[in-house]
């Protein structure tokens, strides 16, 4: 849960032109590759009644969604600090702000969905009467309204402590300049381990009480024992980012000849790839999800191929 979206940039030393023009046609290319599967999920989900009436669906559509504002803004950054370089302050805010909300809610959202394959598999008689349609949606306004309670006064503090001229001069942007107040840093650290302890005792209860439920040999309580190991991968690429600091303090001093390209590539690693996961845990693994998609990738092919013709 980076609060930087370009945090590999933080402390970048100039590259040279066809290196900087490579990295961006890395992180463009896996951000189209990853937003087109994504689009693709969405659509799909969109089409199919199944998948709109199913709690499990629901979560993980959402996270999907923010999987793609994520990647967007996070790689519209990079891009815009190769190129553009700074931005007014105004500007930065809200774009820091929207992705903040993005990457604050994946992890919620993972937490949640482990929570309904242990109701799913530890208690199936109740699982159609606890996790129903209308409180997966206020489980969904819930995670947003923590994300809001997260990040928001982030921008309230800047307001009341930073001077109007601060607000119309341009920055490199990234959460430290776009909201400098020292007392945030503190804040956000407190934040952060307190969803840290929440994420991970979700993620641990629900895979140790499906585990010991897969023991009965079900296959079902196997797959969910399976999905929510994948979920806490997920999680701990997407939490690495709380050892921000200490990462890249710790990458400076063992690549100090090619810092820039260890920056690049704990930004791949922590900001891009957790991102993909997502559509190969559902849209692969999932049988339902995954002949919906098959049938639609199919169709757009078939369709294409009659109009070339």
């Amino acid at each position: 849960m980076n609060s930087s979206a370009n945090l590999t940039l933080i402390a970048r030393y100039p590259d040279s032109f066809s290196k900087a023009v490579t990295k961006n046609l890395i992180v463009m290319l896996l951000g189209i590759s990853i937003n087109y599967i994504n689009a693709s999920l969405i659509h799909t989900f969109r089409k199919h009644q199944i998948f709109n009436m199913n709690p499990r669906y629901i979560l993980f559509i959402h996270m999907v969604v923010n999987d793609m504002m994520q990647v967007t803004l996070s790689i519209s950054l990079f891009v815009v600090s190769y190129t553009i370089y700074k931005l007014n302050v105004s500007v930065c805010c809200i774009l820091i702000l929207i992705t903040l909300f993005a990457t604050e809610n994946t992890p919620l959202n993972l937490a949640c969905m482990a929570m309904e394959c242990y109701i799913a598999i530890c208690m199936p008689l109740r699982h159609a009467q606890i996790c129903t349609v209308k409180r997966t949606l206020m489980l969904v306004g819930l995670i947003w309204a923590t994300s809001l309670l997260s990040v928001l006064p982030d921008l309230f503090i800047t307001l009341a402590t930073e001077p109007l001229d601060f607000f119309h001069s341009k920055v490199f942007c990234i959460r430290q300049t776009a909201f400098p107040n020292p007392l945030l840093v503190q804040k956000r650290d407190i934040t952060y381990s307190l969803f840290l302890v929440l994420v991970w005792f979700t993620i641990f209860f629900s895979y140790f009480k499906i585990l010991f439920t897969a023991k009965t040999a079900s296959r079902d309580a196997t797959k969910a024992r399976n999905t929510v190991l994948l979920h806490g991968f997920q999680v701990v690429l997407c939490m690495t980012t709380y050892a921000a600091p200490v990462l890249l303090g710790l990458l400076q001093r063992v690549f100090l000849l090619n810092y820039n390209d260890s920056l690049f590539a704990f930004y791949i690693t922590v900001q891009v790839l957790p991102r993909s996961i997502s559509p190969i845990i559902y849209g692969v693994r999932d049988n339902t999800f995954r002949k919906y998609l098959k049938r639609y990738l199919l169709c757009k092919f078939r369709d294409r191929s009659i109009s070339e013709l």
